[in-house]
């Protein structure tokens, strides 16, 4: 099964709560996985991020907004225990614990306020099943994949000069072909819209790579990438990376696995995407930096 909702989250730990004992979060996420029949996987599906895993962030947030409410409180650094409101509650057999339900509780509507919730937000209150992070983390993909799509749009209408030299600047910054010189000099090789090369794998040079991007618009199949395959030995190449601005076909995808050269496909999206993690035709807008408490800080026993 999917990892639930944090929504879906909050009356569980609750009733584990009720017990009235003190618990501690590491122990309730277990006994919620166990509840919840999470496989392995499941419980170390990451945030897309890969920070944290999606299971422990969204228990983690059903503790703070159950906090926030006074359902629950803190006893000391890690540990919690249930509330006179939170006993009140179970005893009434809420049939879920959601956002609206919490938004009854003042303590609760002053954490929103304070959080600068929307109108919107709270008119659709029922929906809004993501955490905090994953809200943010959901906008930065989006904006991400715009961006990506905007470079490809780009590349396409560049020369094939120019598509040279970002090819060769992305290469270089990933840590290929030793110097921008060496590189240029290696790949500059421009026809047909497609560039050919060789590269030093490290600086170095105590391998190499052949290297074939072609900027095109349909899928690249198998015929071409078994042309490329069987390039390499005529450029004493063992590995090669094939650069495309469209996508692959599954054979293609599929007959790299099979052979016993080493070749690594880069369609436009993952080319794009590494175009903005290496900053290559992209610049920085804003930067937003997510922090949480130092509970070492404030640990007094220490």
């Amino acid at each position: 099964m999917a990892v639930p909702d944090f929504q879906r989250i909050m009356l569980p730990l609750l009733k584990i709560a009720g017990d009235g004992q003190e618990h501690r979060q590491g122990e309730v996420r277990d006994t919620l996985g166990l509840q919840f029949g999470l496989t392995d996987e499941e419980r170390k599906e990451p945030l897309p991020s890969g920070r944290q895993a999606k299971f422990d962030n969204r228990v983690a947030w059903s503790v703070v907004y159950l906090r926030k409410a006074g359902l629950l409180e803190n006893t000391r650094r890690g540990v919690f225990r249930i509330t006179d409101k939170g006993i009140a509650l179970l005893k009434s057999n809420p049939a879920k614990i959601d956002i609206r339900l919490l938004l009854k509780y003042p303590e609760f509507q002053a954490f929103r306020d304070a959080s600068r919730q929307t109108k919107e937000d709270n008119g659709d209150i029922e929906k809004n099943d993501r955490t905090p992070e994953e809200i943010l983390e959901a906008s930065y993909l989006d904006l991400r994949q715009k961006l990506a799509q905007e470079l490809l749009d780009r590349i396409m209408g560049c020369s094939p000069k120019f598509f040279e030299g970002l090819v060769i600047d992305l290469l270089v910054k990933m840590g290929y072909g030793g110097s921008r010189k060496d590189a240029g000099e290696a790949v500059g090789k421009s026809g047909d819209d497609g560039i050919d090369g060789i590269i030093k794998e490290d600086k170095l040079g105590l391998d190499v790579v052949y290297v074939q991007a072609k900027k095109c618009d349909g899928s690249v199949g198998r015929p071409t990438v078994q042309a490329f395959a069987g390039s390499l030995d005529g450029q004493r190449a063992r590995k090669g990376v094939l650069i495309t601005t469209s996508h692959f076909s599954q054979d293609a995808k599929e007959y790299v696995t099979r052979i016993e050269k080493k070749i690594i496909l880069i369609d436009g999206e993952q080319l794009a995407q590494l175009m903005i993690d290496h900053g290559i035709g992209v610049a920085d807008v804003a930067s937003y930096m997510i922090k949480r408490v130092d509970l070492d800080y404030f640990d007094e026993e220490q």
